[in-house]
């Protein structure tokens, strides 16, 4: 009967995959995840979490339940601990005590998520409504058997397989929706370790309404997140930082698109897409990284917004200030309770990251003498200058430094130029001196 019913969805399947690849609406790519998990829960059981292993596969490790520096073979952490214990890191092992929401699964996103999941973050919450096709094997992290798949349930089940220490939850939907919206408000506030709020939100989607979603869902819950992107020539991109009160958020400085009100949905053309390169992906997912691993860690300088020109090998960074007349209200309401808290007026909630890192002075080093147990001394060896020319030479005037003469006068012999005149008279020169004339 299973396989039957399993037949007829599978074939219903393929014929919506058909439709969607020609028409691309919204609704059906809805009611064909809703048939795929239909079809994974005849497959591997019904409530299997996603990213779970199927039945009878093992992972090739156990959960690791204390993080360890120590050198073996069998230790996925230990050059990871090793920047503890070279002054890098104070205690790395608390990544496994934060969780990062990532919105959008692309590009960015998913190879972002390969990185923490190496590292040992604590726990993802991934946010895609998107699924895999063919069309995104030019980039990095998925697989061509995973087509098909939604994205963000096809991240869980690599990236559970690549470390099993860490929690993740998939949500396959758009966050622009307001039944969604509300959901990811939810996560923010009750989907880190324990129930309580996550620590970081990184953007990593590809347009301007989902950044503006984020953007709102943090300053309304005071949520410090980083936003990336990379252009549409695949030449270049950017990540900020946002600290709700402290740095500009989204709306403070908005592109040209939000702002007019324009439809960037129209900005599309039929049959033409975006470049997508996977070694500038990789380049912004790795400063994205990068930058939330010295945020949560607290080591190094974070970036309060940094680009990248593939062309020119350029970095350009940039400190953004919030706008006081932003049109986000909560925007405005976390300038005020950040101007009274550098006061010292207090604040209902004090957001890590407010408080800007003071660059350590080190302190100079007296120096002091070394043993010398075999007495070994140095010699100036060099050649010594040459000597400067004798005083009173050519008339007694000394020469400026790097001119000498080319002719040193004989020793003992006089330099002044004579000249033996005969016994002729004045006037006899000068009839001799007309007569030349």
């Amino acid at each position: 009967m299973a396989d039957s019913k399993e037949q007829r969805l599978l074939e219903v399947l393929e014929k919506m995959q058909g439709q969607i690849s020609a028409l691309e609406t919204e609704g059906l790519k809805q009611d064909l995840q809703q048939l795929r998990d239909e079809i994974k829960g005849i497959s591997t059981g019904l409530g299997a979490p996603a990213g779970a292993s199927k039945a009878g596969d093992a992972a090739y490790r156990g959960k690791i339940e204390q993080l360890s520096s120590e050198v073996r073979d069998d230790n996925p952490y230990s050059r990871l601990m090793a920047l503890k214990s070279m002054g890098i890191v104070k205690n790395y092992e608390n990544i496994r005590k934060y969780s990062i929401i990532i919105v959008g699964m692309g590009g960015i996103g998913s190879v972002a998520g390969e990185m923490l999941t190496r590292c040992g973050i604590g726990k993802l919450l991934l946010f895609d409504y998107d699924t895999v096709e063919i069309a995104n094997m030019n980039r990095l992290f998925f697989r061509p058997e995973q087509a098909g798949m939604s994205k963000t349930d096809a991240a869980a089940q690599t990236l559970q397989a690549i470390n099993p220490d860490v929690e993740f939850e998939s949500y396959c939907h758009n966050i622009t929706t307001t039944e969604n919206f509300d959901n990811f408000l939810d996560r923010i506030q009750h989907g880190g370790l324990g129930g309580g709020p996550v620590d970081l939100v990184l953007s990593c989607v590809d347009n301007f309404a989902a950044r503006m979603a984020i953007n709102s869902a943090c300053n309304e819950l005071q949520t410090v997140w980083m936003e990336s992107g990379v252009s549409e020539d695949a030449m270049s991109g950017h990540i900020q930082w946002l600290v709700p009160g402290r740095l500009a958020c989204f709306r403070c400085l908005p592109p040209l698109v939000t702002t007019s009100g324009f439809d960037e949905k129209k900005l599309k053309r039929e049959n033409v897409c975006a470049a997508s390169l996977p070694t500038t992906m990789g380049v912004v997912a790795g400063l994205l990284v990068q930058n939330a691993l010295k945020y949560l860690l607290e080591f190094g300088v974070v970036a309060e917004y940094l680009g990248y020109n593939a062309f020119k090998n350029f970095f350009p960074g940039y400190a953004l200030y919030p706008n006081p007349q932003c049109e986000d209200s909560k925007c405005v309401d976390n300038q005020k309770a950040y101007k009274a808290w550098k006061e010292g007026k207090g604040a209902g909630k004090v957001l890590k990251g407010w408080e800007e890192k003071e660059e350590e002075k080190e302190e100079e080093k007296e120096e002091t003498p070394q043993e010398n147990e075999w007495g070994i001394t140095l010699e100036d060896d060099s050649d010594p200058a040459p000597a400067a020319p004798a005083a009173g030479a050519a008339g007694g005037s000394s020469l400026p430094e790097g001119i000498q003469f080319a002719h040193q006068p004989e020793a003992g012999g006089s330099t002044e130029e004579t000249v033996t005149v005969g016994g002729e008279s004045v006037d006899d020169l000068r009839a001799m001196l007309a007569g030349l004339k």
